[in-house]
């Protein structure tokens, strides 16, 4: 399974089909986004992540994007890479993943209904979270019965996570199934997307 959306290109810069030097500096800035915010929940000060392990994670990117062959998508915020990161991501739904969601803490309860094209959904969001060194951060998921499909988004500022709710409300209602249709397989047969 395969995931593809129709982001706002005015809101967000897709990183995951940014290879070679198209796309590398929001990239980059991406990367060293998370790097900052992975430092800071260990106990180091907040500070940005190092520029060469910023540059050097950056390079790997796309190969690892490519490899993931549409069950990864990233997006930066367009007007500032470094405030927000978005990803989803499809996994098959097994017994273990199951049973993790199952054991989350009590935080991760207070979820809201969300529905999309994708069906009905939950939304989970985190703009102080229990733990002062983790950043904000939402978490749209779905269940389709033998996958998880999840959008997380990590911002860097608290005080202007709240500002970005609505975009990521669209990036979420954007992301679709990509499935893999043979033509003259079934004749007869007219697939109509749900939206």
């Amino acid at each position: 399974m395969r995931l593809t959306s129709a982001a706002d290109p005015a809101l967000w810069i897709p990183v995951t089909d940014s290879f070679g030097w198209r796309g590398r500096r929001h990239r980059k800035a991406a990367i060293r986004m998370l790097l900052g915010q992975a430092t800071q929940a260990l106990g180091a000060p907040a500070r940005p992540g190092s520029k060469l392990g910023a540059w050097a994670m950056s390079q790997a990117a796309p190969l690892l994007m490519r490899k993931a062959d549409g069950r990864v998508l990233v997006w930066t915020w367009k007007a500032d890479p470094e405030l927000v990161v978005a990803m989803a991501s499809v996994q098959e739904l097994t017994n273990d993943l199951r049973r993790a969601r199952a054991t989350m803490p009590i935080e991760y309860d207070d979820t809201e209904s969300f529905a999309t094209p994708l069906g009905a959904g939950e939304k989970l969001l985190m703009p102080l979270p229990p733990e002062p060194s983790t950043p904000p951060f939402a978490t749209y998921t779905w269940d389709t019965g033998t996958h998880l499909i999840t959008l997380t988004a990590i911002c860097s500022d608290r005080e202007r996570f709240g500002t970005l709710i609505p975009a990521l409300d669209e990036l979420a209602r954007s992301i679709r199934i990509a499935a893999d249709l043979t033509g003259g397989e079934t004749p007869g047969v007219l697939r109509i997307d749900p939206a």
